[in-house]
């Protein structure tokens, strides 16, 4: 497990991380979010132990990772937003000085071992410089995970990748995190909705939502949304929802002779049957009727830019 404790990281005047606390669970998946500069990366750093904390402590295990940050760097592998690759190194060497500095004993069988994950076979004698972003990448999360760290910390791993790419990366990503705790930063809301066990969004320094990507989208708001298109005039959808008790119209628009209707109502209730009967009996038209779900894209932009974030 790690928890931070009322951390916080100053840059003289400026408060870049403000007394943050949550905790990330053995074995799980975090997708940690916010906007530039909320404070993210720096966090980041400060549980690798790239930075020192101006306040507040951090614990992996029972280890606080200012008394013992050797200890704590065995166990963490880290692949930074700028990838750190030595491109005039072949990728077998290069891999071969981060197992040195690792202190690594067999490092040809973990070697074989991260090269079957990672996909490298048919590169390892290449010069880093030749490989694709895809493949670089892919060298990156290998440096990571070589030293079989207990603790893997990803920041935008999928930064400036192609589609075919991205899904090739999103995948090992799933894979490593079957058998380490992850976190993983990332400005792709997808990608983290279909990766992540948890999501804590970062704005201002400070975490303003911590959950699933379902418990983020239920909180939003309270109300569920129904988009209708229908025959019938805008006069009978008012008419419609003034007889619909606690139904409320977000939006009329007609187009020829059809309507486009956005109802709400509290989301404690499913009103669609009761609304599919309602027009049955009016004898209108009904072309579609489905529910608009809340995006985790709604929630980001709600708390970071809505709710008092930055643009």
């Amino acid at each position: 497990m790690i928890q931070l404790k009322d951390l916080v990281k100053d840059y003289g005047t400026l408060r870049a991380v403000d007394h943050i606390n949550f905790e990330i669970n053995e074995g799980e998946i975090l997708g940690f979010l916010g906007p530039n500069g909320a404070g993210k990366t720096t966090t980041i750093k400060m549980i690798t132990g790239f930075l020192s904390p101006s306040d507040g402590n951090i614990f992996v295990g029972n280890l606080n990772v200012l008394d013992n940050p050797i200890e704590i760097k065995k166990m963490i592998g880290y692949l930074p937003e700028h990838n750190p690759l030595y491109t005039d190194m072949t990728v077998y060497d290069y891999l071969k000085f981060i197992g040195d500095m690792r202190g690594i004993a067999d490092f040809k069988q973990r070697l074989k071992e991260v090269s079957d994950k990672c996909g490298l076979h048919g590169i390892i004698s290449k010069p880093i410089s030749t490989l694709s972003k895809g493949y670089k990448q892919r060298v990156g999360l290998a440096q990571a995970i070589l030293h079989d760290p207990q603790i893997l910390i990803l920041d935008e791993p999928t930064s400036g990748l192609d589609p075919n790419q991205i899904i090739e990366i999103r995948e090992l990503i799933k894979e490593l995190g079957k058998e380490k705790t992850l976190i993983l930063c990332s400005h792709i809301l997808q990608e983290v909705q279909a990766v992540c066990d948890r999501i804590v969004i970062l704005n201002k320094g400070k975490v303003v939502a911590d959950g699933t990507a379902e418990q983020l989208e239920a909180s939003l708001e309270n109300k569920t949304k129904v988009s209708l298109e229908l025959t019938a005039t805008p006069e009978d959808i008012q008419q419609m929802a003034t007889e619909l008790t606690n139904i409320g119209i977000d939006s009329i628009k007609t187009k020829d002779d059809l309507t486009a209707a956005i109802l709400e109502f509290d989301a404690a209730a499913d009103r669609r049957a009761e609304i599919f009967n309602y027009i049955k009996k009016q004898d209108w038209t009904l072309l579609e009727m489905h529910r608009i779900n809340v995006s985790l894209e709604d929630v980001f932009h709600n708390l970071t830019i809505t709710n008092g974030g930055t643009k």
